[in-house]
C-alpha cells in the first residue's frame, strides 16, 4: 500500500474521534460518575489515612452515589495515564479533555487491532473499507472518548472480537496453537470486561463460547473454560478490593457489576426507565449505529453470500447477532447496551465492500455499485458531522460554567454559585469548578483544588423555596430564572438544541425565537469553541440556498436553556 495512503488511513479514526471530543467537550449525567471520579483521584489522590473521612469530604460519589455503585477501575486507569501530562496543562478543564482523550485513544488502539485482523482475514482492501465505514459512523466515534462504562468495555470487547476473527478466519487448521492463543485471549478479555464494567457481556461470552465449541470443535478446558475462569478471577481480584475501598463497604466485599445486575435485571428496576419492543435492537438500534444503510442492506449480506468470505463472516456474525437476540428479551433497551457488536458488524461489512470494489473493473454493475458505495461513505460522513454539530448543543450546563468563569474573571475572594438540576446534568463537572490558573512547577502531576469557587447543587424543593437560601450565593445557573428568589440580574443566556424542523415555502422567513437563539449563540465570547462558526455558516447557507430551493430548508432550532444570574445587593 502507498505509504501516504496508509498514514492517512491510520490517522483517520483517531482524528475523527478527537474532532468529536473537542467539538463536544462537555459531558452528560450518564458519564458523571466516572468523570467525577477521575477528577477526585487526580485532585485529592487516594487516601491512606482517615480514609472514610477524606472520601466523605472530597469525593463526589459519597454525596451523589447513584442508584447502584459503579467500579472505580476505569477511573483509576484514566487518572493514572493522564497524571504524567498534567504539568503541561493550564486549566482543570483541559485535564478533563486529556482524560477523555486517553480513553478515546485506547479505543482507537482496539479498533486498529480489529482492522489488522480484518486485513489478515479478508485482505488489504477490506482493511481500508473497515476504516472508512467505521470512521464515518457517528455513535462509536462520538462516544469512544466518553466515560460511560460501556466505552471501557468496548475497548476490551473490540480486542476480543479481533482475536475471535483471527480464529474464525483460519479455518484450515494449520495454526492450531495460534488459534488456541487467540481463543483464550478473546474469552479472557470478554469475561474480564463483563466482570468489571458491563455484566451483559456474559451473554456474548456464552454465544462466542458455543460458536467455538460447535463450529470449531475447540478443546473445552484449554480454550474455553480456563480463559473464562481466569477472566473471572482477575476481574474479581481487581474490582472487589478496589471498589470495596472506595465505596467504604469493607469488611463486606462489593462487586459493583453484580449489584447492578441484581438491581437492573433480577429486580427489574431498569424497566422503570422505559421499555421497547423485542425488535428494537434489530430494526432501530443497529441501523442507527451502523449509520450507512448499505452496511446492513447490502455489504453484510454480500459478505455472507460470497464463497470467499462466507465462513469467517457467518461465524463472526453468528455470536454477535445471537447476543443481540438474547439481550432483546429484556424489556429495557438502549443502543449502548449492544454497541460492542458494531465493530464486528463493520468488519463483516468491510469484507462485502472489498468484494464489490475489487470487481469494479469487470462490468458496469460493479462500477455502479462501487460509485454508490463511495457516495454512501461520503454521505455517512456528512450525516455524522451534522449529528455531531447538533449533539454539541446539548450541553448548556458546561457552556454556562465556561461563560461564567469568563464573567467572574476579575472577582476576588470566594465566589459562591448555585447550579440547578439542568446545569448539573448537561455538562457541569468538578473539573469546571476550578478557576483557570497557571500550574506551578511544583504542582506538576496533580490538580490543585481552589477555594475560590464554591458550587452548590442543591435540588431540595423546600430549600429552594426559602429566601434565606438564595442570599448565600453570588451567581446562579438557572433554567428558570424566576425560581431564584430575590433580586437577580440576567447576565447571559446559553441556548441549546430545541429540535429540527423542515422549513416549508410560505412560512415566515425566520422563526423569531430561532433568530434570537442564533444571535445569542454567535456571541463573540463563545468563539473559542468554533461551534458558533458552524451555525453561522449554516445560517448563511440558508440565506443563499433557500431562494434556490424555493423556501425549503432544514433548520436547527436553538432555545434558551440556562440563564446566568448575578445577585444584586439589596
Amino acid at each position: 500500500m502507498n505509504p501516504l495512503l496508509e498514514s492517512t488511513l491510520s490517522l483517520l479514526v483517531p482524528t475523527v474521534i478527537l474532532i468529536h471530543l473537542f467539538w463536544a467537550p462537555f459531558t452528560k449525567v450518564e458519564e458523571s460518575f466516572n468523570i467525577q471520579a477521575i477528577h477526585d483521584i487526580l485532585t485529592y489522590g487516594i487516601p491512606t489515612k482517615d480514609v472514610t473521612l477524606k472520601l466523605t469530604e472530597n469525593y463526589d460519589h459519597v454525596t451523589f452515589s447513584g442508584s447502584v455503585p459503579r467500579t472505580f477501575i476505569g477511573a483509576l486507569v484514566l487518572a493514572g495515564l493522564s497524571k504524567p501530562w498534567l504539568g503541561w496543562l493550564k486549566t482543570a478543564f483541559q485535564a478533563q479533555l486529556l482524560a477523555r482523550g486517553v480513553l478515546g485513544l485506547l479505543n482507537v488502539a482496539a479498533l486498529t487491532y480489529l482492522r489488522q485482523a480484518a486485513t489478515k482475514v479478508y485482505g488489504k482492501t477490506a482493511g481500508i473499507w473497515f476504516v472508512l465505514l467505521q470512521a464515518s459512523q457517528f455513535h462509536v466515534m462520538y462516544y469512544a472518548s466518553r466515560t460511560l462504562p460501556n466505552m471501557y468495555a468496548l475497548c476490551l470487547s473490540t480486542v476480543a472480537l479481533a482475536s475471535y476473527l483471527l480464529v474464525v478466519g483460519d479455518l484450515s487448521g494449520d495454526a492450531r496453537d495460534g488459534i488456541h492463543k487467540h481463543q483464550r485471549l478473546c474469552l479472557y478479555l470478554l469475561t474480564l470486561a463483563g466482570v468489571i464494567f458491563r455484566s451483559e457481556l456474559a451473554i456474548l461470552v456464552g454465544t462466542v463460547t458455543l460458536t467455538l465449541l460447535l463450529l470449531h470443535r475447540s478443546p473445552l478446558p484449554q480454550a474455553t473454560i480456563l480463559p473464562g475462569i481466569a477472566g473471572l478471577a482477575i476481574g474479581l481480584l481487581l474490582s472487589v478490593p478496589v471498589d470495596s475501598f472506595f465505596w467504604r463497604t469493607y469488611p463486606k466485599p462489593l462487586w459493583p457489576e453484580l449489584e447492578a445486575f441484581w438491581y437492573n435485571t433480577v429486580q427489574g428496576k431498569s424497566s422503570e426507565w422505559g421499555t421497547s419492543p423485542w425488535h428494537y435492537y434489530f430494526l432501530n438500534a443497529i441501523p442507527k449505529l451502523l449509520l450507512n444503510p448499505l452496511a446492513y442492506m447490502l455489504l453484510i449480506p454480500v459478505a455472507v453470500v460470497n464463497p470467499a468470505t462466507r465462513k469467517p463472516s457467518a461465524h463472526l456474525l453468528l455470536p454477535l447477532l445471537a447476543f443481540v437476540a438474547l439481550y432483546s428479551l429484556l424489556p429495557h433497551k438502549e443502543w449502548r447496551f449492544i454497541i460492542y457488536v458494531v465493530p464486528g458488524l463493520t468488519a463483516a461489512a468491510a469484507a462485502g465492500a472489498a468484494w464489490i470494489w475489487n470487481r469494479r473493473a469487470k462490468n458496469f454493475t460493479y462500477r455502479l455499485l462501487s460509485l454508490v458505495l463511495v457516495g454512501s461513505v461520503l454521505a455517512s460522513f456528512a450525516a455524522s458531522f451534522a449529528l455531531l454539530a447538533i449533539s454539541s448543543t446539548n450541553y448548556p450546563g458546561g457552556e454556562a460554567m465556561i461563560r461564567l468563569q469568563s464573567i467572574m474573571a476579575n472577582d476576588t475572594g470566594v465566589v459562591r454559585i448555585h447550579a440547578d438540576n439542568l446545569a448539573c446534568q448537561t455538562g457541569l463537572t468538578r473539573f469546571l469548578e476550578h478557576v483557570p490558573i497557571e500550574t506551578a512547577a511544583e504542582d506538576a502531576g496533580v490538580l490543585r483544588p481552589t477555594s475560590k469557587l464554591l458550587v452548590d447543587k442543591t435540588d431540595d424543593a423546600d430549600k429552594l423555596l426559602n429566601p434565606a437560601f438564595w442570599v448565600a450565593f453570588d451567581y446562579a445557573l438557572a433554567e428558570r430564572p424566576e425560581k431564584a428568589i430575590g433580586k437577580w440580574e440576567v447576565l447571559d443566556t446559553v441556548y441549546g438544541f430545541g429540535g429540527v424542523e423542515l422549513v416549508r415555502p410560505g412560512r415566515p422567513d425566520r422563526d423569531q425565537r430561532a433568530e434570537e437563539g442564533m444571535v445569542q449563540a454567535e456571541d463573540g465570547r463563545m468563539g473559542e469553541k468554533g461551534l458558533r462558526g458552524f451555525w453561522r455558516i449554516w445560517h448563511q447557507l440558508e440565506m443563499k440556498i433557500s431562494p434556490i430551493t424555493r423556501g425549503w430548508w432544514i433548520r436547527v432550532k436553538m432555545e434558551p436553556k440556562i440563564h446566568i444570574l448575578k445577585r444584586l445587593e439589596m
